[in-house]
């Protein structure tokens, strides 16, 4: 059984840090340092062969020796007398957290923050931040080390979940992957959608245009893999439409794709246009590895709101650890609520200039017609 702090004893010394494991059936018959770096995961390898050898672990109390090998049930002590040598750089900007426990952490990433470091960012990102969250809960730096098991692109704000545990890890990356996490989204699209609800089963792949990490759902879309995105309205304006979208599958870019090719694109999105097509190019550089070219340069929406309007509203799945269903849900960002309260005040104002013309029509024909 799995007990918290991923079964550490933590101590509050600094180095050499002290701590006791007990091994679990998942890690059974494993090199002891592939099991200790399970746990330690700001640890090379190398690095935990070094401490092994130094005679900084034991099992059941026993010197251990590199290439011994580790049981369920064993009791394993290590002393880590040199620090981690994998560190992530941790940014002190603060991250709004919705859930933590020891396996996992649950936050409300703000629009503009990328998940994972890359290119020229490097210090800013989702995970340095989580990193400085785990350090300042951790008896040393270094100690815990977040993962991410998804990602929302850099303009998507909403509900992310990283993991603190190598178990949570792997048992959330399988749900994710076997589709057994319900995700919604909130969005404003162009247009007026003309069906309540509905599903868009489109296959996605890597757009034809040479920009590498850009997506179409196109039939000369490259390595195509299946996609579903279910939607439901949640209100119509006069030129735009609030809907919520379920995707069932986890393709880079779904719902931007999906809802773009149906006619019906993200407000302020930079690449993706209806029936398919695409923003031309606004930015020589892109960064590898996050959307092309999403930079801090913004469309203009003529709306308090200039990236694109998706939000991760809410995320369910079974806790890792205990299997017990649970749901996250973010609260709408400042500039979502603004743009959609502009478009429902200019729905109101229209709907009052159209009942009072109506109104001046009727009196104007009854003052013509003086049988009336």
């Amino acid at each position: 059984m799995i007990r918290p702090s991923s079964d550490l004893q933590l101590a509050t010394a600094p180095l050499p840090y002290h701590a006791e494991l007990t091994v679990e059936r998942e890690l059974s018959g494993i090199r002891i340092d592939s099991f200790l770096i399970r746990h330690f995961r700001n640890y090379t390898s190398w690095r935990m062969q070094r401490i092994v050898r130094g005679g900084g672990a034991t099992i059941n109390s026993a010197p251990a020796q590199e290439t011994d090998r580790v049981f369920e049930g064993q009791t394993i002590s290590v002393r880590l007398i040199e620090p981690p040598d994998k560190l992530l750089s941790a940014s002190p900007r603060g991250i709004p957290v919705l859930y933590n426990d020891p396996w996992i952490v649950v936050v409300d990433k703000p629009a503009g923050v990328i998940a994972h470091p890359t290119g020229e960012h490097q210090t800013e990102t989702l995970i340095n931040r989580l990193q400085h969250w785990a350090d300042e809960r951790s008896p040393l730096p270094g100690l815990l080390r977040p993962g991410l098991v998804h990602r929302l692109d850099r303009q998507t704000s909403g509900v992310m979940v990283a993991v603190l545990h190598h178990l949570s890890h792997r048992r959330l990356a399988e749900a994710f992957e076997d589709g057994r996490v319900l995700k919604s989204y909130v969005a404003l699209v162009e247009g007026r959608m003309q069906r309540d609800r509905g599903e868009i089963r489109l296959p996605i792949g890597r757009a034809r245009t040479g920009r590498h990490v850009l997506m179409s759902a196109r039939a000369d879309a490259l390595d195509a893999r299946p996609a579903l995105t279910r939607y439901a309205v949640v209100q119509r304006f006069a030129d735009h439409t609030l809907v919520r979208a379920y995707p069932a599958t986890g393709r880079n870019h779904q719902i931007r794709v999906h809802l773009a090719q149906i006619g019906h694109p993200l407000v302020g999105d930079e690449f993706y246009l209806a029936r398919g097509r695409i923003r031309p190019l606004r930015m020589a550089n892109e960064d590898a590895g996050e959307s092309a070219g999403e930079h801090d340069a913004a469309i203009e929406t003529g709306l308090p709101i200039r990236r694109h309007a998706l939000h991760a509203e809410r995320l369910s799945a079974a806790h890792p650890i205990t299997g017990v269903w649970v749901e996250w849900s973010a609260p709408w960002p400042q500039d979502f609520r603004e743009a959609v309260a502009a478009l429902q005040s200019d729905a109101t104002f229209q709907g009052c200039a159209e009942r009072t013309n109506e109104r001046s029509k009727r009196v104007d024909r009854a003052a013509a017609d003086p049988t009336r």
